[in-house]
């Protein structure tokens, strides 16, 4: 193997993980507020999504991406938010059109779902390597 795509599969599994405990996350504290102590829905999706994100964030800055000396803290949030937006929008298009094609029934859900979180999952990840991760020369 290659060292330098040894090295993009390693990170890529790294952001997996992450992603994995972020939805984790975004899920339960969905289902605590919402069906556990009884707060609208879109309420709870919306403080979960946020608390998930800020989780996402952290952690993938810490062990995923490396920081890039060029820009702070804050900008490197700001950009971060903003390719998680774009994703967000690439999911719902992506929801759109799988639904409209194959349906609205339980199985064509979870299948459209699995493609787009895929699809999402790529952007994510290239998205924040190419804007946000400093490298091995990040200072």
């Amino acid at each position: 193997w290659d060292l330098g795509l040894k090295k993009l599969m390693q990170q890529f599994l790294k952001f997996g993980v992450v992603g994995v405990v972020a939805f984790a996350i975004d899920y339960g504290i969905l289902m605590l507020l919402s069906r556990g102590l009884g707060m609208n829905t879109l309420l709870s999706a919306a403080i979960s999504f946020t608390l998930s994100l800020i989780f996402n964030y952290v952690a993938s800055m810490r062990y995923v991406f490396t920081h890039r000396a060029d820009i702070s803290r804050r900008r490197e949030f700001v950009v971060f938010v903003i390719l998680s937006a774009i994703g967000l929008a690439i999911n719902e298009l992506c929801m759109w059109g799988g639904t409209a094609l194959l349906g609205e029934g339980a199985l064509e859900v979870t299948l459209t779902k699995l493609f787009a979180t895929a699809v999402v999952m790529v952007w994510n990840f290239f998205s924040r390597k190419r804007w946000l991760d400093g490298g091995d020369n990040a200072g």
